[in-house]
């Protein structure tokens, strides 16, 4: 879409600044700049079998031919770069890198099953993981570096328990079972379906699994910022038991908006619509109204119907004016609003003329009157008078939003 292409291009373009500057730190840390050497294969017919069984991994990014458009061969370059520079920093870890081409090589594309042009697949054994996140280096190694490992971690201790809890802004799985010959091994098998997006953790040790009050052959689903987790109905659980659970709990109530995989959250909306909320945890507001988010999340988390997206803007320092000026806000306040996914239309709820952040009552109030359409981004056009709340919400007008598509026809 028009919107995910611009967010690619504005972060490519800085980050790629970044990646071919020269560096000037001192020795031990010194950031990796782009060697020259080509390490990312051209995959064809004649080598793509050769490739698959070579590597542990295998990286493949399926592109549209190179255009002839200037702007365009510049974008795709960056792409390469950003490819050519992961492929570098990975190079001892037996992991391929190669790009296909969607008209000369689509008998390839066709054979391992590529389908989304401008995608990144990965091949891990028999699976293919595809990769929906941000297009740079860092967020790609980090991502493959996930992939390389197990996808299962142990809980072995009371540190590691710790560390478990911690993790409150991810979804998380962990089952109790007798050892690795035993229901582990479904548990396992599911585990690789969601690899690296889920995580599933397991312990063999009773302490702790006393500690998480979980039964034998039990499985624990913790769906993000909840204090207490759902038990999978049944016991013991078959591979397909635990990945229908998922797939139909996977859309947290709260989620929060992440590198490696924001396109996938992004499109995966409530009926064209994100609820959005920004906030910077490290801000006192911030963290005041991430807690008031929590809040609403927990009191509501049985509503199939609500789901929040929670972007903290320090995440993305090269989208936050992009997001500012298509929503035409000041993200160094936080802000919730509902955004309309085709094309960025948005209302925000008014929370400038007040000192204080809305109390966990009146944000369900507000978000009570989005589900059920009486705010909705259709509403531009109305005047203030004609509407039902005509100081609560700000709107975003959409003749002025900015439309990234503009941007790319005169590219052309």
């Amino acid at each position: 879409s028009g919107a995910r292409e611009q967010m690619w291009l504005s972060l490519l373009s800085g980050l790629c600044l970044r990646l071919v500057l020269p560096c000037s730190a001192e020795e031990g840390l010194e950031f990796p700049n782009f060697d020259g050497k080509d390490r990312v294969l051209d995959i064809t017919e004649r080598n793509y079998k050769k490739a698959l069984k070579r590597y542990d991994l295998l990286c493949l990014f399926y592109h549209e031919p190179v255009p002839a458009n200037k702007g365009l061969q510049k974008r795709f370059q960056m792409t390469e770069l950003v490819l050519e520079l992961t492929a570098q920093v990975l190079e001892n870890k037996d992991i391929g890198f190669g790009m296909v081409d969607a008209q000369k090589d689509a008998k390839v594309a066709r054979k391992l099953g590529l389908e989304e042009v401008g995608s990144l697949y990965v091949f891990k054994d028999d699976r293919v993981i595809e990769f929906d996140g941000e297009l740079s280096s860092d967020t790609l190694v980090e991502f493959l570096l996930d992939v390389l490992e197990d996808p299962v971690e142990m809980i072995n201790s009371a540190m590691e328990l710790r560390a478990f809890e911690r993790m409150e802004e991810d979804i998380r799985l962990i089952g109790y079972f007798k050892g690795e010959d035993s229901y582990y091994k479904a548990f396992q098998e599911a585990s690789e379906r969601f690899q690296p997006y889920i995580k599933f953790f397991a312990t063999f040790d009773k302490s702790v699994a006393k500690h998480l009050s979980l039964k034998m052959n039990e499985v624990n689903f913790y769906e993000p910022f909840m204090e207490e987790p759902a038990i999978l109905p049944g016991r013991p659980l078959s591979e397909m038991d635990i990945v229908e659970f998922v797939n139909q709990h996977r859309r947290a109530t709260l989620r929060k908006l992440r590198a490696e995989n924001m396109f996938e959250t992004w499109e995966d909306d409530m009926d064209g619509i994100h609820i959005v909320a920004f906030a910077e945890e490290e801000d006192p507001d911030g963290y005041e109204f991430l807690e008031i988010l929590k809040d609403v999340a927990r009191d509501n988390t049985n509503n199939p119907e609500l789901s929040i997206v929670w972007i903290d803007p320090d995440d993305f320092p090269l989208l936050t004016t992009y997001w500012e000026k298509t929503f035409k806000l000041d993200l160094f306040r936080p802000q919730i609003g509902v955004v309309n996914v085709t094309d960025a239309d948005s209302v925000w709820l008014d929370m400038s003329n007040d000192e204080d952040l809305p109390t966990p009552e009146e944000l369900e109030d507000w978000i009570e009157d989005v589900l059920s359409g009486r705010v909705n981004t259709e509403d531009d056009d109305e005047s203030a008078d004609d509407r039902e709340h005509p100081d609560s919400y700000v709107t975003e007008d959409s003749s002025e939003s900015h439309d990234p598509d503009e941007e790319e026809d005169s590219d052309d």
